[in-house]
């Protein structure tokens, strides 16, 4: 029963992460979307998705919470560690232990282990010969994900993949260029809309990006726009 309840939990997941397909989808939800369904489903205390802009830098797209982000631009500031090897590379980058074979990375090992992860399992965002980015999942326990954790998170990281990889957009390249673009503007707006948000509500940041995505979906508007309306002071959400 557990089982049969599991699969269906993957099978309505899958269904959700399609459900962003559509025309003029909204990219940032989209991954949100996916760190939160990889967290709900799979053997992780938090995830975290780098995607690269169109400059080839790499930038923290979504996150579970403040703790995975925090980790993942930490990276990002170092220009190492095993979530930048993974997309560098395009192949998994699993550490089992932090403590003890997270050395290679000093300052990795050392932003993860204070924020209590023990072991990660990176795994690429790539489709045939492109890779643009990796969906990272931190744990608590030391050891390795499973067999079939480990697949359905690379199902869900190529899924993300082909979403932002459309046919239309591999017909033009610029396309993928001003895609992405938009969802690096959108995320800047979306972190000051959260800080907004933690500061009137009087809420930790994580509750604020819950507030502001909830008020989003609940008005039926891109997470983008309901942002730059905090921002702008168009409208308030409390708690």
């Amino acid at each position: 029963m557990a089982i049969l309840s599991r699969a269906r939990r993957v099978s309505a997941a899958f269904v959700k992460i399609a459900d962003t397909l559509v025309a003029d989808y909204d990219v940032v939800d989209l991954l949100h979307t996916l760190v939160d369904e990889s967290v709900g489903l799979l053997d992780a205390a938090a995830a975290g998705l780098l995607l690269v802009d169109p400059a080839g830098d790499l930038q923290v797209m979504a996150s579970t919470s403040e703790k995975s982000q925090l980790v993942e631009v930490l990276q990002l500031e170092a220009g190492v560690g095993p979530c930048v090897d993974c997309f560098r590379t395009g192949a998994v980058v699993a550490i089992n232990d932090i403590a003890t074979d997270g050395s290679p990375w000093p300052l990795f090992q050392s932003a993860a282990l204070s924020q209590g992860f023990a072991s990660v399992h990176a795994v690429p965002m790539r489709l045939r010969g492109t890779t643009i980015g990796a969906l990272n999942l931190f744990r608590h326990a030391t050891g390795a994900l499973s067999t079939e954790d480990a697949a359905i998170a690379q199902a869900f990281a190529d899924v993300a993949t082909i979403s932002l990889l459309q046919e239309r957009a591999l017909r033009e390249s610029t396309i993928v260029n001003e895609q992405l673009q938009r969802a690096l503007n959108s995320r800047i707006v979306i972190e000051q809309a959260k800080g907004v948000i933690a500061h009137t509500a009087n809420v930790s940041i994580d509750d604020a990006f819950g507030l502001l995505r909830s008020y989003a979906r609940s008005n039926r508007q891109p997470l983008s726009e309901t942002s730059q309306h905090v921002v702008e002071r168009l409208i308030t959400i409390t708690s």
